[in-house]
């Protein structure tokens, strides 16, 4: 029998319509959440939003650009009136570009990564804040950062481990900042994971699982679905003393 931690709270996901934010969603639904999915493209969170009603959840897809702060603003509102409050925020929503060194990065990808990854986190930080703050129950919030920035550095990724490392110091300040208000904020840091941002060009599932039995202690990527347990955590009351923590989920390559 699954847990229901999240019967009748409302969960917004950003970066739902495919990867980890498409299985923290449909773990949230699993549990019992109204989820509001959300991202760019109308098709992928229509996908995700059809797989939580399949399976007898309740789910809302909303088309938002986190770096317009109208579009945040909006997304929360259309969770609060769809569903009456937003009771998890999960802030997945980001990109990677380059695979160069910094000296030959553009100026067009270092500000994609910087718009969408941190400042993308932080409008909808803020609007969800806002709204849990003037809950009775306040909420909880879960930034994705990654091992890549506060964790370990790798060659060809260092404009996105600035920006990661920008989230992990953002959620940690912010959750100093609101824990008085009611609302905890935490981060998960995965490391490879069985998505295609953790192909290397021109490499295949088969090859990356090759690789990793030589790169992670573990042997392989961490799965989506152990990513998204480790957001559920810390978004539910089964983590109610854990305030500002960076939780890694790497197979150990970090540790």
């Amino acid at each position: 029998m699954t847990t229901q931690r999240f019967t009748d709270r409302t969960a917004l996901v950003t970066g739902a319509g495919s990867g980890i934010g498409r299985a923290v969603a449909l773990a949230l639904a699993a549990e019992g959440a109204h989820v509001v999915v959300a991202g760019r493209a109308r098709g992928p969170l229509d996908e995700t939003a059809a797989l939580i009603e399949r399976a007898g959840g309740k789910a809302l897809a909303v088309t938002a650009d986190v770096t317009r702060r109208e579009d945040v603003d909006a997304l929360v509102a259309a969770a609060v009136d769809h569903f009456g409050s937003l009771d998890v925020a999960v802030n997945n929503a980001g990109v990677f570009r380059g695979g160069v060194p910094v000296a030959d990065l553009s100026e067009e990808d270092w500000h994609a990564q910087l718009d969408i990854n941190v400042t993308g986190v932080f409008l909808a930080l803020r609007a969800e804040v806002r709204q849990m703050r003037a809950q009775p129950g306040g909420g909880t919030i879960v930034n994705i950062a990654s091992t890549f920035g506060a964790h370990k550095r790798s060659p060809g990724a260092t404009a996105y481990a600035a920006t990661k490392a920008a989230v992990s110091a953002l959620t940690r300040g912010a959750a100093l900042d609101h824990i008085g208000d009611g609302v905890r904020i935490n981060a998960v840091s995965p490391g490879a994971t069985a998505t295609s941002m953790s192909l290397q060009p021109g490499e295949t599932e088969a090859g990356r699982a090759e690789r990793m039995r030589e790169e992670t202690p573990l042997g392989r990527v961490s799965e989506v679905a152990e990513v998204a347990a480790a957001v559920l955590y810390l978004a539910s009351d089964d983590s109610a003393s854990v305030v500002g923590t960076d939780l890694v989920v790497d197979g150990g390559q970090t540790a």
